[in-house]
């Protein structure tokens, strides 16, 4: 699946130990997608190598390639969304692609005829 957006927010990178003693990091980032009505999107990268790969900053247009992953855990679910490539968009110079960067083509109106005609209907 893929998602396109701006990202809102880094969030601080976390890490640890396995039980098997290996280290691991992820880092959480926030997507706000350029739909009519924006969607916010919390995803993850894990692996130090990927987060530094990636190098994310905050402001960037993204498009997000990613996996959604759900868990039971003591009777309740939790939804991963892990990303697993992320590629820089290249935004329009225009100002009007700095408002939306989705274009809305404009539609002519109709021609119905003249605003005042002359009744012909039966009925």
């Amino acid at each position: 699946m893929e998602i396109t957006g701006k990202i809102i927010a880094v969030l601080p990178e976390q890490g640890g130990t396995s039980k098997n003693g290996n280290e691991w990091k992820k880092q959480e980032y926030v997507l706000e997608t350029y739909d009519q009505y924006p969607k916010k999107v919390c995803f993850q990268l894990f692996g130090a190598d990927r987060i530094t790969q990636a190098d994310i900053k905050l402001g960037e247009d993204v498009n997000v390639f990613f996996d959604i992953d759900s868990r039971e855990y003591q009777g309740r679910w939790y939804t991963n969304i892990s990303a697993w490539k992320v590629d820089r968009v290249a935004m329009q110079s225009s100002p009007e692609a700095a408002t939306s960067p989705i274009s809305n083509p404009t539609v002519a109106a109709p021609d119905f005829g003249p605003a005042n005609p002359v009744d012909d209907l039966p009925f």
